[in-house]
C-alpha cells in the first residue's frame, strides 16, 4: 500500500500543524495511508560525533520512516521566523549519511499552519531550503494557513474552501510525484 509520511514539526498537544496533517490524510487517493510519525521528541541533539553505525534508536526510526515512504509532507509552525528546533534537528539527522540520505530524491511537500495571519511562510520557505539541500524532490508551493485557531471544522476539516482545494492541489502533485493515482478533493 502506498505511504505518505508526516512530520509535524511542533510537539504541542492540539497542535494546528497536526491538525493539518489530519486534514491532509481526508484528501490522499483511495487506498494510500497517511503515517503521522510521532518520534520528534525522542531524538537527540544532533551530534556529528554522536551520528554512528549503528545510529541511535530513535534516529534509526525516523531514518527508516522516510525511507519506507513514498512522499512525504511536512506540516511546519513558525517560531521566531523560521523553522523550529526540533523539526531542523529531524531533519538533520535524516540528512545522514550525506549524499545518500533517506530524503535523497523523496517527493517531499511542505505546508505550515500559525496562529499568525501569514500561515508559517517563512518557516514554509526555510524547511523547503534545507530540504532541497538535503537532496530531496521539494515541491515548490506552500500552503499558509493562518488564524490556525479557527481553521478547521470540529471533523478536523480545513473550513476555507479555497485553502482545502490548495491542500487537494498540491497533495496531488506530491502523490503524482510519489508514481501514486492523483488525490480527490474532499
Amino acid at each position: 500500500m502506498p505511504r505518505i509520511l508526516g512530520i509535524s514539526g511542533s510537539l504541542r498537544d492540539g497542535s494546528h500543524n497536526t491538525a493539518l496533517l489530519r486534514a491532509t490524510a481526508r484528501l490522499l487517493p483511495p487506498g494510500v495511508e497517511l503515517d503521522v510519525y510521532d518520534g520528534l521528541r525522542g531524538l537527540p541533539p544532533f551530534d556529528a560525533d554522536r551520528d554512528l553505525e549503528p545510529p541511535d534508536p530513535a534516529v534509526a526510526r525516523l531514518r527508516e520512516a522516510v525511507a519506507r515512504a513514498d512522499g512525504v509532507v511536512i506540516a511546519t509552525p513558525e517560531f521566531n521566523g523560521s523553522i523550529p528546533g526540533v523539526l531542523k534537528n529531524a531533519l538533520d539527522w535524516a540528512s545522514r549519511p550525506f549524499p545518500d540520505n533517506a530524503f535523497r530524491g523523496k517527493p517531499v511537500a511542505v505546508i505550515g499552519a500559525s496562529t499568525g495571519l501569514f500561515g508559517a511562510v517563512w518557516a514554509q520557505a526555510d524547511t523547503r531550503r534545507v530540504l532541497g539541500v538535503v537532496g530531496a524532490d521539494v515541491i515548490d508551493q506552500e500552503l499558509p494557513v493562518g488564524q490556525a485557531e479557527t481553521a478547521f471544522d470540529n471533523d478536523g476539516r480545513l473550513l476555507d474552501p479555497e485553502q482545502r482545494a490548495a491542500l487537494a492541489g498540491l497533495i496531488g502533485v506530491l502523490a503524482a510525484q510519489a508514481g501514486i493515482e492523483q488525490a480527490q478533493a474532499a
